[in-house]
Formats: C-alpha cells, structure tokens, sequence
C-alpha cells in the first residue's frame, strides 16, 4: 500500500507540474510527458499489485479474472488519456480562459467523469462470471477508491478558474 501511495503522490507532483510554466515552455512538453508515461506506468503496475495483495483469488479464477483485468485497465488507460489531455488544455490556457472555453473544459470533465462510471458498468458483467458477491464488491471498491484518491490528490493541487 505504501508503494502505491508514494506512486500517486509521485504521479500528482508531475500532474501539477503541468501548471502554466510549463505550458508555456513547449520545450520542455516531451521531457514532462515521458516522465508522466513513467509515473502512469508504475502506478498502474502498484495498482495490480495491490489490488492482487487484496484480492483473494484460486488459480482458477485468476486465469480468468487477470485477462480481464488487463482489458479493463487498457480501457482505464484510455479514459485517463483523456484526462490528462483535458489537464494539459487547462494548464496551457490558465492565464487566457474564456468563458467558453471555461464551459468546453468543464463538459469534457464531466464526459470523462462519466466515461469512468459506464467503464465499470459494461466490465460488471464479465467480472461477475470470475469473482463472486464479496469479492467483486472487494474488487470494484479498491479501483474506486483509488481512483478517488487520484481525484483528490489532483483536485487539491489544480487551480480553481479565476473569474
């Protein structure tokens, strides 16, 4: 556990480097996202790790259960993408924000929000037929909780839009 909350603190330093200096430095952009790539990776790797430390599987369901995983977590991935895009939109236009582009930004939050619960939603029915009742509770309550604990970190460290 200690490992991935390093990593998450580690990911959301990166994510808040990605402030206006940095997008004013496009130099700097490919430096910024091989070390955010890096970060992603290991979080992704501590997550696995965890989530197998917490998860009680028998041979049997891991066979099926991590093939799934993989699938979902690529799709994670993609979502994350997305976010990190929409990051480095903000951050390129924190100084300049219109009110139009204040409402874009917001709506593909909130497109990005939802795409992470209709992920979890279409993935129930696959995981349902490896993990049973108190482990698939187990399963989907971890990646939710730390994916809130990835929002909260970003959130606290992301500037609210001045009016």
């Amino acid at each position: 556990m200690k490992i991935l909350v390093l990593t998450i603190g580690l990911l959301i330093v990166v994510f808040l480097s990605v402030d206006k200096t940095l997008a004013q430095e496009t130099a700097a952009t490919p430096d910024v996202d091989k070390y955010i790539g890096l970060l992603r990776k290991d979080l992704r790797s501590g997550k696995k790790q965890f989530i197998a430390a917490n998860i009680t599987l028998t041979d049997t369901e891991a066979t099926a259960f991590w093939p799934i995983y993989d699938r979902y977590a690529a799709e994670n991935e993609r979502i994350n993408n997305d976010r990190l895009t929409l990051l480095k939109e903000y951050a390129a236009n924190i100084d300049k924000l219109t009110d139009g582009q204040a409402l874009a930004l917001n709506n593909k939050s909130l497109a990005i929000d939802s795409s992470f619960t209709s992920l979890r939603q279409r993935y129930i029915p696959q995981f349902v037929k490896v993990l049973k009742g108190k482990n698939l509770a187990r399963f989907f309550q971890i990646d939710k909780r730390i994916g809130l604990l990835i929002d909260l970190q970003l959130a606290a460290g992301i500037p609210i839009v001045e009016p």
